[in-house]
């Protein structure tokens, strides 16, 4: 199935105020030309290099998506253009963006990266962590980063179950703090789990093989 019939498949299958963000990261400037003909504005990358790279080759309106983990050091080369960094795992990495936004004379939106799975490689703030940040508004001290919400990744597990329950974890968090901090986006769910992600009532997903096709 083509990278168009397959965007064309998924929007009708999702519902209308669920972003879905094509991941796009190590493929080819021509596949994403393909899916942004047919419509697709939003991209989603995990490497600075490969990023900055496509970002100068494609479109100038391509909303572009950091979601991998991304090092301090990395973020002016991105601070200019990208649209939403959605994998901010600490105050630092925040203080940092807040920096290059204000060098760039622009606002920056982020999601706080949240890690709500038992496995040991993902990155985020802990729910211990994340809960005492809000309560006490940490996070509005950054003037020239807005704050649209939360990520997380689930286990790599096919147990449903599980998968269900870290995905309610993390609404549950998002509701508690949606109003006082305007809230927009709850990111959670890839190829394998989207839809489970979408019925916990995530907004954003992060799809990648169900669009170009298995990575090589």
């Amino acid at each position: 199935m083509s990278i168009s019939l397959n965007l064309n498949k998924i929007s009708n299958e999702i519902p209308k105020d669920v972003l879905l963000v094509a991941v796009s990261k190590t493929k080819s400037i021509s596949d994403i030309q393909i899916a942004y003909n047919s419509g697709q504005l939003h991209f989603g990358e995990n490497q600075i290099q490969e990023l900055t790279t496509k970002e100068n080759k494609l479109p100038k309106n391509i909303k572009w998506h950091m979601i991998g983990h991304l090092q301090r050091n990395k973020v002016k080369y991105i601070a200019s253009f990208i649209y939403m960094i959605q994998s901010v795992d600490s105050l630092k990495l925040l203080k940092e963006i807040n920096k290059q936004a204000i060098k760039n004379k622009r606002n920056i939106n982020v999601l706080i990266q949240v890690d709500i799975s038992e496995d040991s490689t993902k990155f985020g703030f802990s729910f211990k962590e994340i809960n005492q940040l809000l309560l006490i508004e940490k996070f509005k001290e950054f003037q020239n980063v807005s704050i649209k919400g939360l990520m997380g990744m689930a286990s790599f597990t096919s147990n449903e179950k599980l998968i269900r329950k870290e995905f309610n974890n993390l609404n549950d968090l998002y509701k508690n703090f949606k109003n006082k901090y305007s809230f927009e986006y709850l990111s959670m769910g890839m190829s394998s789990d989207y839809k489970i992600a979408i019925k916990c009532n995530s907004n954003i997903i992060r799809l990648g093989s169900n669009i170009f096709g298995k990575r090589n």
